[in-house]
């Protein structure tokens, strides 16, 4: 493994130092404000997921290096928020003796704001990093409480984080229009469209995912995900005014964009939107900073509040995106089927840890010649590390693979054809009854959400309860999602759509792609999960029936370890489906297979 520079490094991210050394810098920040509490969230003024290093605030002030999450900052006292999938990170890297622990969930941020902050105090936010929608209960909050919600004009950790790294300045790239199947000017057809129908003059797009998509472009400003850090207005004519660092562009860039697209320097955003004057503009709420909502307002335009319009149409992928996709987890799978092999023989030996599992992955996926990144710093989990949802293992937390243990593995790849995303979770050593009972529990679920076929209309959230049914049966449960959408060589998570317990009204539309991800969690002993991703299928009429019926195609392909299954909880009816997948397997990536890796997948798809 010495010829590849390995994407994903070790070295222990946050931690309980960070808040020993940067909490007080902070509140010395707030003084020089007047501000008695700030608020503090994980997004940045993308409302990303994955940040650059120079807006990981949350991270600068905590020590929580987790991808969702807050923190409410007072003169005093100081409190974290996480949600099911952090309740154990947060501890590792969050001092206990600086900040309380809460939930984000049911409201978590408003209800500590209405039953703690004081009469008078002033709550300070920055109006770049927070949505409107996500503001309007927290105002609602701090007003019962008879404090006041003030915006800032320098973020008090800006202003105390002295060390702060650079900006990203990556090139723009193109991305192939063999992939994107639809050029860029169809797509800002395709958008005024939607635009004329909302009798909007304009709208501003503020998730650079939705400007890569739109304009057929890529970038690598962010880990993990090629995304360009930039703003766009799309006019309803289908012109598109695109805000950038300069330094990213370049000659190439400008001809394939054309003479439909405007380029300008990022600095001059707020110059475009003051010449926005008597026209109708429309924003996302919950995309979009509330910075932009003010800015627009004092500009003397009208704003129309909807949903981002261009994240439908880049959630439901066209054929060629999934042509793109199925190749790129074909690719991806001889990847995983020779990372899988090494796990069932050598890495049985007790003698490698999490980090040297997950660089072997990494390895192997190198060996394609086709990777760009990983799509998600990989969860490489032994034993209890295992149970933590969304762990990253670090040179100081890093584990064994011992014998008697589970090992799960989460990761992903990003190619120019297609994001990847699996976990699959292998036995070291001989699985205990327990164990075997578990994973078979988990493994129905995902079986009976691969097979459900449902009716146009239906959402995520109506199917949730398919991949629960099994271990709600058993009164065992997760804390976490079953299925988020994935982008094509853009975010590992994206929207509009996802499967969860949380309502969603976006109904599943033929071309989404959508994970499939049950799992069970033992503290402090194990973790299984078993992931696949998947894509809603065009509607087929069924004999006798009167609708027409979408289902779903799987495209992830990599074997199920039958050491795992306790045959005697499967009906016959999963055991036909664990056997017509590993077929596929076999027949699929089999071809692209040789030696003892091909032997071994022979007998790890063999019939049961």
């Amino acid at each position: 493994m010495k010829d590849f520079i390995p994407f994903q490094n070790y070295k222990v991210r946050g931690g309980p130092d960070f808040g020993h050394r940067n909490l007080p810098l902070l509140r010395s920040a707030m003084k020089t404000q007047n501000i008695n509490v700030f608020l503090i969230p994980h997004e940045d003024e993308y409302q990303n997921e994955y940040l650059p290093e120079c807006n990981e605030r949350l991270l600068w002030a905590s020590g929580f290096s987790g991808s969702a999450g807050a923190a409410i900052v007072t003169l005093k006292r100081a409190v974290m928020f996480v949600d099911g999938r952090y309740t154990l990170q947060v501890r590792d890297q969050v001092d206990p003796d600086l900040f309380d622990y809460d939930r984000l969930e049911d409201s978590g941020l408003t209800r500590w704001l209405l039953n703690n902050i004081s009469k008078g105090d002033r709550v300070g936010y920055d109006a770049k990093l927070h949505s409107p929608k996500a503001l309007e209960n927290i105002e609602r909050a701090v007003t019962s409480a008879h404090g006041t919600l003030v915006p800032i004009q320098q973020n008090p950790i800006d202003q105390a984080w002295t060390d702060r790294p650079p900006a990203p300045l990556t090139p723009v790239t193109i991305f192939p229009i063999s992939v994107a199947g639809e050029t860029h000017r169809d797509k800002q057809a395709r958008i005024a469209q939607i635009l004329n129908t909302k009798t909007a003059d304009t709208c501003l797009i503020t998730a650079p995912a939705s400007i890569a998509w739109l304009l057929n472009i890529r970038g690598s400003d962010v880990m993990c995900t090629p995304l360009p850090l930039s703003t766009a207005f799309i006019r309803a004519n289908g012109h598109v005014d695109l805000f950038i660092h300069p330094d990213k562009i370049s000659d190439s860039i400008r001809a394939h964009l054309g003479k439909t697209v405007s380029v300008h320097s990022d600095t001059e955003i707020l110059q475009h939107i003051k010449s926005l004057k008597g026209q109708t503009v429309l924003i996302d709420p919950a995309v979009t900073a509330a910075w932009y909502f003010d800015q627009v307002k004092l500009a003397g335009a009208k704003i129309i509040q909807g949903d981002d319009p261009i994240a439908l149409p880049k959630a439901t992928k066209n054929s060629a995106e999934i042509a793109g996709t199925v190749e790129a987890h074909k690719r991806d799978a001889v990847a995983l089927i020779h990372f899988l092999h090494w796990l069932d023989t050598e890495a049985q030996s007790g003698e490698y840890d999490e980090i040297q599992a997950a660089q072997k992955l990494e390895f192997f996926r190198h060996q394609t010649l086709k990777l760009k990144d990983l799509s998600f710093e990989s969860i490489s989990g032994a034993g209890g590390n295992g149970a933590i949802v969304h762990y990253r293992v670090s040179e100081s937390t890093t584990k064994k693979l011992k014998k008697g243990s589970l090992f799960l593995i989460d990761s992903g790849g990003q190619y120019i054809d297609g994001t990847t995303d699996v976990t699959r979770t292998i036995p070291i050593g001989a699985p205990t009854d327990e164990m075997r009972q578990r994973f078979t529990w988990v493994l129905k679920g995902h079986i009976a959400l691969a097979e459900i076929r449902f009716p146009k209309g239906t959402t995520g959230s109506n199917l949730d309860v398919l991949a629960r049914a099994a271990l709600w049966s058993k009164g065992l449960d997760y804390d976490h999602g079953t299925g988020h959408g994935v982008g094509v060589f853009l975010g590992v998570h994206e929207g509009p759509q996802r499967i969860s317990k949380a309502p969603n009204p976006i109904a599943l539309q033929p071309g989404m792609i959508v994970s499939n991800e049950p799992g069970y969690y033992k503290t402090g002993a194990y973790g299984i999960r078993i992931e696949n991703l998947q894509y809603v299928t065009e509607p087929q009429d069924i004999a006798g029936g009167e609708r027409k019926i979408l289902g779903f195609e799987t495209l992830t392909l990599a074997p199920i370890h039958k050491s795992m299954l306790d045959k005697a909880e499967l009906t016959a009816q999963e055991l036909k489906y664990i056997n017509n997948y590993h077929l596929r397997v076999l027949r699929e990536i089999g071809p692209r297979l040789d030696g003892e890796v091909k032997t071994w997948l022979e007998v790890a798809c063999a019939s049961i």
